[in-house]
């Protein structure tokens, strides 16, 4: 009697943080090839032209940023 194995679905042990990753990288990719046209930006007078996905990418880190450092702030005060 010849019993027949089926090859396991290697996408079953995939854990779920790389399923994650894998949706975040292609919203990332989505986001930047509908956002290239150019933005103009100004801070006092300084005039800057670039890309609309570098300028949120640039705020959003710099928003991180302020966040890290004001919850590091916390942490000491207490």
């Amino acid at each position: 009697m010849v019993t027949e194995q089926r090859p396991a679905n290697p996408l079953k042990g995939v854990p779920p943080r790389v399923w994650l990753a894998l949706v975040l990288l292609v919203l990332a990719i989505v986001f930047i090839l509908q956002n290239r046209q150019d933005t103009a930006i100004q801070l006092f007078m300084v005039v800057v032209t670039a890309p609309l996905w570098i300028t949120l990418v640039v705020c959003v880190a710099l928003g991180i940023l302020i966040g890290a450092l004001m919850s590091r702030r916390g942490r000491r005060a207490r």
